[in-house]
This record gives structure tokens, sequence and C-alpha cells, in this order.
């Protein structure tokens, strides 16, 4: 990556590894010199990516694994998948992000009530998502942490409440995985969903769905090819659908994108889970201290250590927070507006000392405002 770059922006989409470059640019050279000669081979990738997909959220098997496009498309299988009677409702936050506020929006021409919930400033978050639960809950979506503001969600708590109401649950887990440590198990998900461009430092279009291997075959199937059937021989007319999570997978896999993602997935898994998640908080403490000790910002992320995640989102009050923004991205300090201020969010190879300048740098933008 270019060195005079402060890259604090892994929450919205992350530079590749070095790995990760070398794979594309070895497979495009593959093609280009030998064409799908070794396509057995690409299919060995695409099982070792199911594969690593399974350890990053510790899913009992890689065929409760399904690549998808994104986020939104892996959303709307369930989503419009589902078997709704009209009068149900799904339950998510104000504060999420679209993908998963859209999608769960699109369901009252079924008669589906989408109960948008937004916390009281001294309202716990999850207690507000159970407050607005009732008899005619399906579902409760929830992001494992809060793009804007990075507040990091008490999964296995929302998971029990679901089990306990027979409430489905459905976690966004972009944010977190490639971050922290995920385990579908303990957290009680019928269903995660997480594209690779941000934390897990793969490329845009390679998305995770999981499905719970008790329900998914009660997921109706809205898309069609060759890819999801049973049957591999070309020549058959039946129409048996894969048991797997294949069963979402009507056509040909991204093969450019699935060795792209697999290569950064093996980062992870080399560096370690434990690792990548102690140098991301210590991280966002660095930030956060840097912050609070300084008297022209304010943090608009929760200070809690519970609720802490890889994203410290701030605020200059007496500054323009537009203006801060398009000066660090002139400065080459790469982030985001967020939540009513400015985000940032460093992944765990990122120094002290980029943030110590990064906040430098807002300070001095900040004066110069005055």
């Amino acid at each position: 990556m270019d060195s005079n770059l402060i890259y604090l922006n892994h929450a919205a989409v992350a530079p590749w590894p070095k790995r990760t470059v070398e794979a594309v640019m070895d497979f495009a050279q593959e093609n280009g010199l030998h064409g799908a000669s070794h396509y057995l081979r690409w299919m060995e990738i695409e099982e070792q990516i199911r594969d690593n997909l399974a350890w990053l959220i510790n899913a009992p098997s890689s065929e409760d694994i399904s690549l998808q496009k994104s986020t939104s498309e892996a959303l709307s299988a369930i989503a419009h998948g589902l078997e709704w009677q009209p009068g149900q409702n799904v339950v998510f936050l104000r504060e999420e992000f679209p993908s998963n506020r859209v999608v769960w929006q699109s369901l009252a021409r079924y008669g589906v009530e989408p109960r948008i919930v937004e916390p009281a400033a001294d309202q716990i978050p999850e207690e507000a998502l159970f407050a607005a639960c009732d008899k005619n809950t399906r579902l409760i979506s929830v992001s494992s942490v809060q793009y804007a503001s990075g507040l990091r969600m008490d999964l296995p708590g929302i998971g029990r409440f679901c089990r306990a109401r027979n409430i489905l649950f459905c976690v966004d887990a972009i944010q977190s995985l490639g971050a922290f440590a995920f385990d579908v198990g303990e957290i009680g998900a019928d269903f995660v969903v997480a594209d690779g461009h941000k934390w897990m430092l793969g490329p845009e279009g390679v998305a995770l769905l999981y499905t719970n291997k008790a329900i998914r075959e009660n997921l109706k199937l809205h898309q069609f090819g060759w890819h999801m059937l049973e049957n591999s021989d070309f020549d058959s007319l039946q129409v048996v659908p894969l048991k797997s999570g294949r069963r979402f997978e009507a056509g040909s896999p991204n093969m450019l994108g699935i060795h792209a993602l697999n290569s950064s997935l093996s980062l992870i898994r080399e560096i370690g889970l434990e690792s990548i998640s102690t140098a991301i908080l210590r991280n966002t403490d660095s930030l956060m201290r840097l912050i609070s000790e300084d008297d022209q910002l304010e943090l608009i992320s929760s200070a809690a250590e519970d609720r802490r995640s890889g994203i410290v989102t701030f605020r200059a009050p007496a500054a323009d927070q537009e203006m801060i923004y398009r000066e660090l991205m002139r400065r080459h300090v790469i982030c985001a507006p967020r939540g009513g201020g400015i985000r940032f969010s460093p992944h765990f190879y990122v120094g002290e000392d980029k943030l110590i300048e990064a906040l430098r740098i807002v300070n001095e933008v900040v004066n110069n405002t005055h």
C-alpha cells in the first residue's frame, strides 16, 4: 500500500494484502495463457474458501456456507425466501446500514410490518429491540457492529431472547468478520451475512451467507441454474436443488473474486483472530484516549469496553464535519463521514504512529477553520 496514505477506512472498503494482489495477477495471467485448462484446481479453491468462511464463523460445516455477490443479495435470499403471513413483523434498529433496512421494508407488500427501533439516549439498544417484539415477531435482524457508531452488539444475548420465543435471528456481520472471533453456535444465529471487502480484506463481489441446516430448505428459491443442482449430469431434466448452501448459488461462481478473498482469508487465518482482534482493540483504545485528551474533539462511539469495535467515530463541535472530512482525504488520511462525525476504522496492521499523525492532522485542520 502507498506509504503516504494513513488508511483508516476498513469499515468501508479495505486495501488488499500483497498476497491477494498476487493471487489476482496470477489468476489473470493463467486465464490469458491457458484459459480454463486448470478449472479443476479452481474448484478446489472454491472449496477452500467455503472451509475458510466456515472457520471464520465457527460453522458446523462448510456445507452451511453459500457464496453470494453481496450482503444485500444474501439478505434478499433470506427475506424473500421465508414464508410470511400478513400481520407478522420483523424488528431492526434505525441505525442499521441501508442493506439491513431496505430488504425488510420491502416485505410490506406481503403485509409484513417492518418495526424500526430507535432507542432512547438512556436505553440499552438490545432492550429496545426486545421491547418492540410481540407474538407476531418472526425475525430480528441486527448488525454485529453498527457501521456508523461502531457499537458492538450483544449477539449471544439477542440469540437467547430469540430462541426462547421462537424468533428467527439474522446477523449482518460485515463489520466484525475478519476483525473478531465469531461463533454462530454460541450466538444462536439462524442466518449470517457479510461481504468480504471490509475487515476480511477481500474484494467487493463475494459474500458469505450462512443458513442454519434445520431451516435451510424452508427458504423458497428464487434463482435457478446449473450450479445449485444435485445432479451434475448436464443432460438430465431433473431439477433437484442441493441440500447444502450451494442451493442458493444459481450459476457460475465469481472465480476471480473467490481466488482473491480466499487469499485474504488465508492471511487472517495464518495470523489468527485473537492476535488480530487484540491489535484492533489496541488501536481503538489509543484513538479513544487521544480523542478524550483533545479539548476540540468529542467521542461519538461508546467508550464502554464491551461495546468497542474497530470503529471509532468522533466530531469537532466547533467545525464543519464535512469540511474536516474533505481536508483529511486531501491530506491522505482515508476515512469516512458517518454518524454525524468522522469515522476512523484501522485494521490490525495500522501502527499507533499513524493514529497519532492522523489526529495531529485533524487538530491542524480544526485550528485552521477558526
